[in-house]
């Protein structure tokens, strides 16, 4: 929340290398979702994606930089302050992180890799403690000559990571605190994984591929640590002739949908699931408001997506029909190169 108490705050992540702000705050309408801009920070290159700290009054950030990096910074400055220097993380281009068991972990895809980094009592980060690479390849002759880490989340059991490997088509799971190897789950070749998100309930995930537009559902058992393929669902519909590259995926806090973000087909797809979760149905695709959404995200009050399209420059909302799933346009913000929102 808000450290002033008057409601949300969404910080927007952006590329500084392309025009872009690096961390902008913006204040939350409760009644709209609409954001209003309140300051921005350029303290970190590349912010390209953020955390909030359980609790708000932190927010962490990688730095997608050759050199790659991670940073905190006190929210309850305005705008936001490094606490600490950066820290590195002995890896490439970090494009995702993920808050978990005391430690700020992060996907680097240069490098292909996980690198842990604690959290220290008063939020600042300390020195990285592992770097976990991963090894392999995969049949695309430009994007999988090796491994490119791309995201890291922890189960909703809090007892392990899954790390999400574009490069070799797999997911890695490893085993918290830590963290430590468990085991390496191998997708469909040349399908490309690029982030996860799980069901409400914990026992499923689903994950979403940008070198072919599909999505793969997941049994996922939380107490040995498996993560167990279904099956396969397109994300733009047959016949589309459009390249198109999937970025994220979001589940409704009910488990009734999923939506994805289609980069070239510039979309959002809505997939209602059965009640199982194992398998899910395409149902429409609805225009991203922009071009190129990086990122989809769900509001605090679980009512709205928010789309980050880094070409066009701005952070879209929608409302949810809660009958159906599909997204209406509500309005937009202009944010050169954004590239993730998160909410705090």
């Amino acid at each position: 929340m808000d450290v002033t108490g008057s409601g949300w705050r969404a910080y927007i992540g952006s590329f500084t290398s392309a025009g872009g702000a690096g961390i902008t705050v913006a204040d939350v309408d409760d009644e709209t979702g609409a954001l209003r801009i309140r300051n921005s920070t350029d303290a970190v290159v590349n912010p390209s994606y953020l955390a909030v700290a359980p609790g708000g009054r932190m927010l962490y950030a990688v730095s997608e930089t050759d050199d790659g990096a991670a940073a905190a910074l006190d929210v309850g400055q305005e705008p936001p302050s490094l606490a600490g220097e950066a820290v590195a993380v002995l890896g490439s281009a970090p494009t995702h992180l993920a808050l978990a068991g005391g430690q700020l972990l992060t996907a680097n895809y240069g490098s292909g890799s996980v690198t842990a980094l604690p959290v220290l009592e008063d939020g600042r980060l300390g020195e990285s403690v592992a770097v976990l690479r991963h090894a392999g390849s995969g049949p695309h002759p430009e994007r999988q000559q090796g491994p490119h880490a791309h995201a890291v989340a922890a189960d909703p059991s809090g007892g392990w990571l899954l790390a999400v490997d574009l490069g070799i088509d797999a997911v890695w799971v490893y085993a918290l605190p830590g963290p430590r190897p468990h085991r390496e789950v191998r997708l469909r070749p040349g399908s490309g994984p690029r982030h996860l998100a799980f069901h409400p309930r914990g026992d499923r995930a689903y994950v979403i591929n940008e070198l072919d537009p599909t999505i793969t559902a997941c049994r996922w058992d939380a107490v040995s640590g498996v993560l167990e393929p279904l099956g396969e669902t397109r994300l733009v519909p047959e016949g589309t002739d459009i390249e198109t590259y999937p970025a994220e995926v979001v589940v409704s806090g009910d488990g009734r949908f999923v939506w994805a973000a289609n980069r070239g087909h510039d979309s959002i797809a809505t997939l209602a699931l059965d009640a199982s979760g194992d398998r899910m149905e395409l149902v429409t695709t609805t225009p991203c408001g922009g071009h190129w959404p990086r990122d989809l995200t769900l509001g605090p009050t679980g009512r709205r997506l928010y789309v980050s399209n880094e070409r066009s420059g701005d952070v879209t909302w929608f409302d949810i029909d809660p009958s159906s799933g599909v997204p209406r346009r509500g309005g937009s913000v202009p944010a050169p190169a954004a590239s993730c929102v998160v909410f705090g």
